[in-house]
């Protein structure tokens, strides 16, 4: 029983899959921290694109009914 915990504990068939899961865990956890950081920069670009294309509509004429 003894040799076989010994050979079980040593074994190392298994470790990589268990690394590189753990590598993608900590990938997509840094990954979803940064769009959660990044989401009001985006809100505040989209909002002055928005503004700029209402702007040049009215400018041009074409928001006119």
């Amino acid at each position: 029983m003894t040799a076989y915990l010994r050979s079980f504990w040593q074994e190392e068939e298994g470790q990589d899959l268990i690394e590189y899961s753990l590598l993608i865990t900590f990938i997509a956890i840094a990954c979803a921290a940064m769009l959660g950081a990044g989401r009001p920069a985006v809100n505040s670009i989209w909002i002055g694109a928005n503004n700029q294309l209402t702007q040049a509509n009215v400018v041009s004429g074409a928001g006119a009914s």
